[in-house]
């Protein structure tokens, strides 16, 4: 049924074959694609989040935004709830307890800063571009945001 070789049926060296490539494969992408540690351009208002290793988990928090350059001192005035508006924008932690990988991550909560809004539950998503999707979702209705690598 399948031409030998040395011995071996051939499909069986073409699976071999393919295995060893798609391993190969794999080591020659670089850690840095595979780890999404580091600064983040959101992609609205120059914002920039840190995303950084919280135990076991991933975080991330504001490390710089247009808003923050011409005030570093701004707070976090557009929550929806008026007793956490006083807080600084400025290392606010938007991404908590994100956990999987290589190429995606569920967690939660996510908080965005610009619309003073957040979900529960979150996403994330190395996208093969090297970007990074987020979303976040409240019930069934999620909304997502493209970021991209700044280091």
């Amino acid at each position: 049924m399948f031409a030998r070789t040395k011995g071996k049926p051939k499909a069986f060296s073409m699976v071999r074959t393919v295995a060893i490539c798609a391993g190969l494969t794999s080591l020659t992408q670089p850690a840095a694609a595979r780890d999404l540690t580091g600064i983040w351009a959101t992609g609205t208002e120059g914002g920039r989040v840190q995303i950084y290793r919280c135990g076991e988990a991933l975080c991330g928090r504001v490390v710089d935004a247009a808003r923050l350059r011409a005030n570093p001192d701004l707070t976090d005035l557009r929550n929806s709830d008026a007793a956490l508006r006083a807080r600084k924008l400025k290392g606010l932690v938007v991404l908590q307890g994100f956990k999987g990988g290589p190429a995606e991550w569920e967690g939660g909560p996510v908080y965005d800063p610009e619309t003073g809004s957040g979900a529960r539950k979150g996403y994330l998503k190395l996208l093969p571009d090297g970007k990074l999707e987020l979303k976040g979702c409240v019930a069934f209705f999620c909304r997502t945001k493209i970021w991209t690598r700044v280091r």
